[in-house]
């Protein structure tokens, strides 16, 4: 499914405008951002800073709906996407040929863009349930990981086997997990999504939840096995939070196709990157889409034209062997 903004003509020749300086010749008419399913973070965030760009740019383009990171890699990698993001994790693996969608490919085609957010990992339960803790989750749960190939999918199910948790596995949409959950099909949803997560923000509004954080034990044992930080899902996040809750988390970056001209992506990085109000109107999780955090990518090679944004403008000091084609 695309969701592609059509962009009338009077709209288009004011975006033209912000790059006249900029010869366009070889730029593509049109683009896509690899995001992820409805009610997920990814997709609100990724739509919208789709929609931005193709605005200021004078160009067609909008979200697709993905399978999510896994997914991104080989949609940006072949050339089937444009844009797309991605979660360190799955970057690593893509690029290591463990990517699930073509084991023994290594996606060196897709490069970093700019910083996203990081994603914490959080489990979210019908407050009827029960369930106020991970050592609550009862033997056997059916536990939604989100859609298949997804960075919670990738992880968590990882994780709940460290934290010795029996369950059943279950993948879909975060909307439609969602709703199986507010209709008992699913006992917890293990999110792992920028903050605020759609889904769970409509579930407050229908529902009592519980949002459940780990204890210092798990947090530390989570530390320990995978390429996570600790994170606090801040209390203002949900209005079910009366305090902060602890988690972990993982960077998530914008990714291009290493073979779009570098004038073109040097604009598109431009357009987010210079203005965070406007992108954090866009989604909450912007916060932390800022110049400074162009270090927190320690996987991929950069796109020539983010490389030049940030050094120009974040006085980044990326190494040449970490700039594609160098």
């Amino acid at each position: 499914m695309k969701l592609t903004a059509i962009l009338a003509a009077s709209t288009m020749l004011a975006g033209a405008a912000f790059a006249q300086d900029v010869d366009k010749s070889d730029w593509p008419s049109s683009f896509t951002v690899g995001t992820a399913s409805q009610g997920g973070t990814y997709f609100a965030y990724g739509s919208g800073w789709a929609n931005l760009v193709a605005k200021e740019l004078g160009l067609t383009g909008g979200g697709e709906v993905t399978g999510g990171p896994m997914q991104n890699m080989a949609l940006v990698h072949t050339g089937e996407a444009a844009f797309g993001m991605t979660t360190m994790g799955p970057a690593a693996e893509s690029l290591a040929g463990t990517n699930p969608i073509a084991p023994g490919l290594e996606m060196t085609n897709a490069c970093a863009m700019f910083p996203m957010y990081q994603t914490p990992f959080s489990v979210t339960a019908l407050a009827s349930s029960g369930i106020e803790s991970v050592s609550d989750i009862p033997a056997g749960a059916k536990i939604g990981f989100g859609p298949a190939g997804s960075t919670s999918d990738t992880y968590f199910p990882r994780m709940m086997d460290t934290l010795g948790v029996d369950y059943e596995r279950r993948n879909g949409g975060w909307t439609d997990l969602g709703g199986q959950l507010q209709d008992g099909l699913l006992d917890v949803i293990a999110f792992a999504a920028g903050v605020p997560v759609p889904a769970v923000s409509q579930l407050e509004v229908q529902t009592d939840v519980n949002i459940i954080e780990f204890t210092d034990e798990e947090q530390a044992k989570l530390l320990e096995e995978f390429p996570v930080s600790e994170f606090t899902i801040d209390a203002s996040t949900y209005t079910t939070l009366e305090e902060g809750a602890r988690s972990v988390s993982m960077w998530n970056f914008a990714i291009a196709n290493c073979d779009l001209p570098e004038s073109f992506v040097k604009e598109v990085v431009n357009v987010v990157m210079s203005d965070n109000e406007r992108m954090v109107g866009i989604h909450k999780a912007a916060a932390t889409t800022l110049p400074e955090n162009w270090n927190k990518n320690t996987v991929l090679k950069w796109h020539p034209g983010a490389a030049a944004w940030f050094k120009e403008n974040a006085d980044a000091d990326i190494a040449d062997d970490m700039i594609h084609g160098n």
